[in-house]
């Protein structure tokens, strides 16, 4: 189980749309791909709830490392393919926050080991100033704040390097690549 949540190595630059939902991750992530001709890595925990619905299941605590593994497993296979820039629509320290807010404080030890190893190179917390978008498994409308507060929590307490994105899409998008564009120059 452990390997299938290891980062494989790469030089390739990796920054992290990281906050709770419905702030605009996804649609960024999209948008940044596009904008840098590359390519992005999906949020795996909304494509297993989905299965889950058309189930009629709803997720419970033993998803949470299925979760962990498809998205390491997304990301491990789209970084060959980025260019110099990998956009990631969420990390496992996300799917970290997501376990302990769901389940009680729980998390997977082993989860917590790679959310702490693994390494990229900017995020960008997506604050909750844009109107929520209800969808079939989007279902804390009113928990935004007590959310939001706990993915920067916990970029606070792992010393993670940051950049909070507030205003409209396209104030975020004009940030957004500043910063990377700052990265690139950085790294070439």
């Amino acid at each position: 189980m452990e390997e299938k949540l290891r980062q494989d190595p790469s030089d390739c630059l990796k920054v992290v749309l990281f906050g709770p939902e419905s702030t605009g991750k996804s649609t960024l992530a999209k948008q940044l791909a596009d904008y840098y001709n590359t390519v992005f890595v999906p949020e795996y925990s909304r494509i297993h709830a989905e299965a889950q619905l058309l189930r009629n299941k709803t997720l419970t605590k033993q998803d949470v490392m299925p979760i962990a593994e498809g998205q390491m497993r997304l990301e491990n296979e789209m970084t060959p393919k980025a260019n110099k820039l990998l956009i990631c629509d969420t990390d496992l320290l996300e799917t970290k926050v997501y376990s302990e807010a769901y389940y009680n404080g729980y998390c997977d030890p082993v989860l917590e080991k790679y959310a702490l190893e693994n390494t990229y190179d900017l995020y960008f917390l997506t604050y909750i100033d844009i109107p929520w978008e209800a969808d079939d498994l989007r279902d804390k409308p009113n928990e935004r704040e007590m959310m939001f507060e706990a993915f920067e929590s916990a970029l606070k307490s792992y010393k993670k390097t940051y950049i909070m994105l507030k205003g409209s899409m396209e104030e975020r998008f004009k940030i957004a690549i500043d910063h990377i564009d700052e990265l690139l120059k950085l790294k070439s």
